[in-house]
This record gives C-alpha cells, structure tokens and sequence, in this order.
C-alpha cells in the first residue's frame, strides 16, 4: 500500500520570527543598496561641474587662494622617483614629521599636484587631530615630465611644500 507524501512541519513562534526578521533585513539591505545606485541622469548632473582642464595657476588659486606656500624643508619627507619610466605608475610617499606637529596643530590635508597633468591636483588626503600622523603613499600618473608638488595644509591654515621634479621617459628616452 503506498502511502502519499506528507512532510512534517514543526513551526515555532521562534523559527517563524528568524524567518521573518531575514526576510526584513534581506529587503532593508536592497533598499539601501538601491539608493545607492545612481541613474545615467545624476551622474551626468554630477559630472557637469568638472572642467576638462585647468591651468596650475587655476588650482594653486582655487586650492589655497593667496595664503603664502612655505619650504616644508626638513619637517617633511617626499619620496618619488627622479626618473618613471611609466608615467601611468609612479609611486609618491610623503610624510609630515610628527616634530612639525605641535601641541594643538595638526596635517589637516596632503595634497599632490603634477604640475603638468590636464588636471594639476591629482590627490587629496584629509586628517583629523586623532590621526596621530600624516603618511600618504599611493601610484600618481604623469604625462609628461613635470614638477610634483606635496602641500601639506596645517589645522592654522598654513602650507608648507615640497617638490621634487620627475622625469618620464618613453623607450628610455627622457620626455
């Protein structure tokens, strides 16, 4: 004699509020996820703003206004290469020494800026007085040969710099 399938259920109140509280986070997840993702629209209202170029006076200008730049000389230290030979990977560490900071001041931002590049400013790293330091290390990309600058803006307002500038080459020859 063949019986039909039947499958036991045992439902608790407590499997039946785990079900449903994964059911809700799961849709709670998809909805913030979705918010997240822009429409062709916002992006290109985002973009709008941005300029295809920008000379280094324009962004000295529009980054520090008219506050004096001063020689970071010993109190930072600005490491890239003299010499890439791909201009599309060169690696940049700065690091404000922790003597510069004094009490109550702090790196407030590091900015690099390729003198050359379309867009001069290529990065810009924020700080907060719990930081504890300010070391950067990251790949810039450089079409062509040109000065890099790293300004390190302080919790006072005032710049110090440091430049250094690189070669690219192409085929071994210099750009």
């Amino acid at each position: 004699m063949n019986r039909p399938f039947t499958a036991d259920v045992c439902l608790s109140r407590r499997s039946v509020l785990e079900g449903g509280a994964r059911i809700a986070g799961a849709g709670a997840a998809v909805m913030a996820l979705g918010s997240m993702v822009l429409t062709p629209s916002q992006a290109l209202a985002q973009a709008s703003g941005v300029q295809p170029e920008e000379e280094l006076s324009q962004t000295m200008e529009r980054l520090f206004a008219k506050r004096p730049i001063k020689d970071a000389g010993d109190m930072m230290d600005f490491k890239i290469p003299v010499i890439a030979e791909n201009g599309s990977v060169v690696p940049a560490r700065v690091e404000v020494k922790s003597a510069a900071v004094a009490k109550g001041k702090f790196v407030k931002a590091i900015y690099l800026i390729v003198d050359k590049n379309r867009r001069p400013m290529t990065a810009k790293y924020t700080f907060s007085a719990d930081a504890g330091g300010a070391l950067v290390g990251t790949n810039l990309r450089l079409g062509a040969t040109s000065n890099v600058r790293a300004v390190a803006e302080m919790s006072d307002g005032s710049l110090f710099q440091a430049t250094q500038e690189v070669r690219v080459t192409v085929g071994g020859c210099g750009g």
